[in-house]
């Protein structure tokens, strides 16, 4: 398993490569007010990329944080009383009957 992942890997790795090696020739990207900017078309494509990643996470950020001090605000408070910080044996195993076979077999 382990090397068909690493396999997996390097046929993504070189089909990206290709893919670089592939759009080299420049595009242009027009913004406002004649502003434009003169790139090979695959750094491009990863600039508008990393600009949709850096939007999603920014969209994510707000909900990160609500379900972040939901959690705190359901969290156990901590208990400080030394009775509470022994610990308590577990309970006792049932005991099984010689003649029964034990569940699920």
């Amino acid at each position: 398993m382990k090397y068909l992942m690493w396999l997996l890997k390097a046929a993504i790795f070189f089909t990206l490569f290709a893919f670089a090696l592939n759009n080299q020739q420049d595009a242009t990207v027009h913004f406002f007010f004649g502003t434009q900017w003169r790139a090979p078309l695959v750094l491009v494509v990863l600039a508008a990329f990393s600009m949709g990643v850096v939007a999603g996470v920014l969209g994510m950020v707000p909900r990160w944080w609500k379900h972040r001090s939901a959690a705190r605000k359901h969290q156990a408070p901590a208990v400080t009383s030394t009775a509470a910080a022994t610990p308590t044996p577990p309970p006792p195993s049932p005991s099984l009957d010689a003649n029964e076979p034990p569940h699920g077999i």
